[in-house]
This record gives C-alpha cells, sequence and structure tokens, in this order.
C-alpha cells in the first residue's frame, strides 16, 4: 500500500490546504494529514480541534486519516510507515525553504521522497496566517473564498472568544 504524509499546521484549515489533500489523495492509496504541534506557536486552535476540523472537511475522502504530531515532520512520516512526504508550495518564496527543509529531510531520512504540489492559482495567496488577520474584519461570504464554509462559525466562534 502505497502511504503519503502531508504536514501542516492547519490552524485553520484553508482551501489551499484542502485543495492539496484532495489532489494528493487521488496519487496515493492512504493519505494522512499530520498536524504538526509546535509549542513555541500561539495556536489559535488545539491539536484536537484541528483534528476534527480537517476531518469534518475530509469526510468525503474515503482514504484519508488525520493525526497530530510533535517534534521533526521527517520523523512522524517515518512513524507513519511512509516514505513519501506532500508539500504544497505557494508563491515562489515558499519554494527555498521547502527545498532547504526537503535537502534537512534527505539528511535525516535517505528513503524519503518529498513531493511537491502547486497550489492552485486561486489559493496561492492564502494561509492559516491571512485567515487570522483578516477574520474579525470579513464577513461570512468573504471568508468562504478562504476557507471551508463547514468551519466558518468555529472560526467565528474562536475569535470571539479565544479561550475557548
Amino acid at each position: 500500500m502505497k502511504i503519503a504524509v502531508y504536514t501542516g499546521s492547519f490552524d485553520p484549515i484553508t482551501l489551499g490546504h484542502l485543495d492539496v489533500i484532495q489532489r494528493s489523495s487521488r496519487l496515493v492509496e492512504k493519505l494522512i494529514v499530520g498536524i504538526g504541534v509546535n509549542t513555541e506557536k500561539q495556536e489559535l486552535f488545539s491539536a484536537a480541534e484541528r483534528i476534527e476540523l480537517v476531518q469534518r472537511c475530509t469526510r468525503d475522502l474515503g482514504n484519508i486519516e488525520v493525526r497530530s504530531f510533535e517534534g521533526l515532520a521527517v520523523n512522524f512520516v517515518t512513524d507513519c510507515g511512509a516514505n513519501v512526504m506532500i508539500r504544497g508550495v505557494r508563491p515562489l518564496t515558499d519554494v527555498a525553504a521547502e527545498i532547504t527543509m526537503t535537502m534537512a529531510n534527505r539528511q535525516l531520512n535517505d528513503h524519503l521522497e518529498t513531493v511537491f504540489l502547486m497550489a492552485d492559482s486561486k489559493y496561492a495567496h492564502v494561509s492559516s496566517s491571512l485567515i487570522k488577520q483578516i477574520a474579525p474584519l470579513a464577513d461570512d461570504e468573504q471568508l468562504a473564498r478562504f476557507i471551508p464554509r463547514e468551519i466558518i462559525p468555529d472560526l467565528r466562534e474562536k475569535i470571539s472568544h479565544p479561550t475557548a
């Protein structure tokens, strides 16, 4: 069985993330979405909440599993029994950092292959950071251009009650 892993923070999941997940799921038998937990970052949603949001947005895809992890993504990929890591790349500014990370990952695991999927042009500018900036000011129709509609209420709740 060919397994691939797509890692990220998904805080929150965006339409760009969802596009990469959908496209990746057609390339492999099983896609594991790895939600990274970075203790140095201020997260909007907890890891458990992010897992639930990603599961809700991908429930129509039969070959997706969502897990959280701490530490190096390369170790998580290995722990999942995979040797393929999917990386979504947006504008060219992402490419340099992604190539550097790929070379480091190859040093850590020379059996790991990284597959880059270019973001669809309509999502190339979308990031979780952008969502956090515009969400307090945007209406639901505007937000639906960036994130899945089904998580807009969750985002609204989190922004209005950040400690919840």
